[in-house]
């Protein structure tokens, strides 16, 4: 598979490993210097484009590979308001488009627990939640991609909570993110229920870039040659 990186920071340069190692061949690795040589021409010979770079040029980034009709996997997070924009693109040209908060297979499993955990605690007003998260001080958003998809699940789930707050325990209907940036950190996400009685927490602690990367890969894999709109529960056949 030929695979174009858009964004060839440490990100970009992990996948750049784990899919040299899987037999990929990368055809185009672009960075801000670069950015001239995103032409419709040099997408079209790849199968695929991985997207990492900053919220600000994502959108424009996806939307030229996908209307160049180019299979897209986007990483980046910060720019939830035109995924729609972009989830149109790829189904009006008949390619495949992936985004996700976050491709690494233990915070996707991580997901579905914290979906089960706020299930279970719904009704149980005596616990107060929250989500914790911390990461490297290079990440630009605040808070992250995972923990605003964290979230959304626990709000899906919890009659009380209608929202999520950033840095704020003062609204009652919202899900507190307390957001830490400390160096060299890859992504800490806990989920916490308080109560006068007992805490329950869930924790996902990754150890390098490796994991996300990796994901990243088999998403590429999966939607290599394929149409339509498509999630990480998709790659890892997570009903």
């Amino acid at each position: 598979m030929n695979i174009a990186l858009i964004g060839y920071g440490k990100m970009g340069q992990a996948i750049e490993q784990i899919a040299l190692k899987r037999g990929h061949n990368i055809t185009l690795r672009i960075t801000s210097a670069n950015r001239h040589e995103m032409t419709t021409e040099q997408l079209r010979t790849t199968d695929v484009a991985i997207e990492f770079t900053r919220p600000e040029y994502a959108k424009e980034n996806v939307l030229q590979c996908l209307s160049s009709g180019v299979n897209v996997v986007c990483g980046t997070t910060g720019w939830n308001e035109h995924l729609r924009d972009a989830e149109t693109v790829a189904l009006e040209q008949k390619v495949a488009f992936l985004h996700a908060s976050n491709f690494s297979i233990g915070v996707n499993i991580f997901f579905e627990v914290n979906k089960l955990l706020a299930s279970l605690m719904n009704g149980h007003t005596e616990y107060c939640v929250r989500i914790e998260e911390t990461h490297h001080t290079q990440k630009k958003d605040a808070p992250s991609g995972t923990a605003i998809t964290l979230a959304g699940q626990i709000i899906e789930n919890l009659t009380s909570k209608k929202k999520w707050a950033l840095n704020d325990f003062n609204e009652q209907d919202a899900v507190p993110i307390l957001t830490y940036r400390i160096n060299d950190v890859p992504g800490t996400h806990k989920i916490a229920y308080s109560s006068s009685i007992d805490d329950i927490e869930i924790i996902h602690t990754a150890h390098n870039r490796e994991g996300f990367a990796l994901g990243a890969v088999m998403a590429a894999e999966f939607i290599s040659g394929k149409q339509g709109v498509f999630s990480m529960k998709d790659v890892l056949g997570i009903k």
